[in-house]
């Protein structure tokens, strides 16, 4: 049997009300909500087919079954377990009135588990599920009432007071102060719920003690997800750079394929050793940055930017007391003139004294690089000529000796240090830059004293500086946006 054609004209003939409930119908039919669990269950592999004509939940992306209290997704960057973690707190709310949501930053709650591509705003659409989302108060409500209460990793004592059923743990492995957000969160997960109160975790994983412990629990769950599960989904750009760069190497089994790297043997520095050297910052990196008494950038660059050539190493340091702080890894593949222009910009945005830079390669083309950047930041060139092992070693005391600690979670420069085994092979970029960094703030004492004509003392943070025609004795004033109480060396 043909269906009837559609008649305007005899739409037209409707009365108003039957008009718009027919328009209504349509716009329900167009806006029909997506399901995230199919009837195939976990033996999905999330692509679309007959009924769900879109991407949704692989077997992977189902909760365990039986009974678990912490559910663990380890995984590769883009694999899922953004909408994974989302999905599930949307799906929760119809059975828990209060929920925690802790991120690493408060930007990246809001960023990223919220406001994403995959958060929970996108998710509630998708599902046709009805929310407020108050971004000053970090406070998502869906519209049976659930609160879904958002809290900064940087702020663990936020977690102190307020109770939940559920929580859900982005990152935690990239979290400076793991354990006392995991305790503060263990108090408040108290309201009782039925199949009891439960804690999903997402995270790339890294082998830090916190983590392997939470995966040996025997309430944990643990999965892990590869990268190529969520293959179809990804920017076909990240594919070929990141996979291409990534895929077989030690770093892409953690960051491609989610797994628990243990220590490499010979290698110096080990995951323990970087964790006692961790340390947390009260309030922003920058406004730290402000009571150091020096602060460098370090550079160990790279003669080309292709696909196969070695990243630029860029590594912001500062010191104060005697223990020097790690507080940036800028590193990337650039071309010459861009690794110079990043780190002329993070000189004038740390407020930096100088440009470490190794001249091994080139000669005289770093300098030369850097200064047609700026004339004006100061320079102390580096010849690595007794090798790289006879350098790192004394730096690597310092880490034995914790003088020297990580500002925060530094992923990447934190994996080439523990797999860097001397004797074989090159040292890596960063941990060169950093070595090179490290030497220039054990040998320098601390900032030298500058007077001005008029006895004024030069104001902390290098910039462009410039006289300031409004005064009859000339003073320098100095614009960086990183301005340290103290005054330092100059040259």
């Amino acid at each position: 049997m043909l269906e009837p054609e559609f008649d305007p004209e005899e739409f037209k003939k409707w009365t108003p009300a039957a008009q718009q409930r027919a328009l209504e119908m349509l716009q329900n039919i167009k806006n029909a909500p997506k399901i995230w669990y199919c009837k195939r269950g976990r033996a999905c592999n999330g692509k679309p087919h007959e009924g769900v004509e879109y991407p949704h939940a692989r077997g992977d992306q189902w909760p365990p079954e039986g009974s678990w209290r912490y559910w663990m997704c380890l995984s590769g960057r883009g694999s899922g377990k953004t909408r994974l973690g989302a999905e599930w707190i949307r799906k929760m709310s119809e059975h828990a009135g209060s929920i925690a949501m802790v991120g690493r930053t408060g930007p990246d709650v809001r960023n990223t588990m919220v406001e994403g591509e995959s958060g929970l705003i996108r998710v509630c659409e998708a599902a046709n599920v009805a929310y407020t989302w108050e971004p000053s108060r970090a406070l998502f409500t869906f519209a049976n009432g659930c609160q879904v209460h958002g809290f900064s990793a940087e702020k663990p004592d936020r977690l102190r007071g307020p109770q939940y059923s559920l929580a859900w743990l982005d990152e935690p492995a990239h979290m400076a102060s793991i354990q006392e957000v995991w305790d503060n969160l263990m108090f408040g997960l108290r309201i009782k719920i039925q199949g009891g109160t439960k804690v999903l975790i997402t995270s790339t994983p890294k082998p830090i003690p916190w983590l392997k412990k939470q995966a040996a629990h025997k309430k944990s769950r643990v999965i892990t997800v590869s990268t190529y599960e969520n293959i179809d989904n990804l920017d076909e750009d990240f594919r070929e750079e990141l996979l291409e760069t990534y895929e077989g190497t030690r770093i892409g089994r953690q960051e491609l394929h989610g797994e628990i790297l243990g220590d490499v043997e010979g290698a110096l520095w080990t995951w323990d050793l970087l964790e006692k050297c961790r340390f947390a910052v009260e309030g922003t990196v920058e406004e730290f940055a402000l009571t150091l008494d020096r602060i460098v950038v370090a550079i160990d660059p790279a003669g080309t930017s292709r696909n196969k050539s070695d990243e630029t190493g860029i590594i912001v340091m500062g010191k104060k007391d005697g223990i020097i702080y790690v507080l940036q890894d800028a590193s990337g593949r650039y071309t010459p003139e861009r690794w110079a222009r990043r780190a002329v910009d993070l000189h004038d945005a740390w407020g930096a004294d100088c440009i470490v830079a190794e001249n091994n390669y080139g000669g005289e083309m770093v300098k030369s690089t850097l200064t047609n950047i700026s004339a004006y930041p100061r320079i102390q060139e580096v010849n690595s000529t007794r090798g790289k092992l006879i350098r790192a070693e004394p730096v690597f005391s310092l880490y034995e000796q914790t003088k020297i600690k990580h500002v925060g979670v530094l992923t990447d420069f934190e994996g080439q240090l523990t797999e860097w085994i001397p004797g074989k092979g090159d040292s890596p970029d960063r941990l060169d830059a950093m070595v090179h960094g490290a030497h220039e703030l054990m040998e320098q004492g601390g900032p030298a004293v500058i007077q001005t004509a008029s006895g004024l003392l030069i104001p902390a943070g290098a910039g462009r500086y410039s006289r300031n025609k409004n005064r009859q004795t000339a003073s320098i004033t100095a614009p960086a946006r990183l301005t340290r109480p103290t005054v330092r060396s100059w040259s």
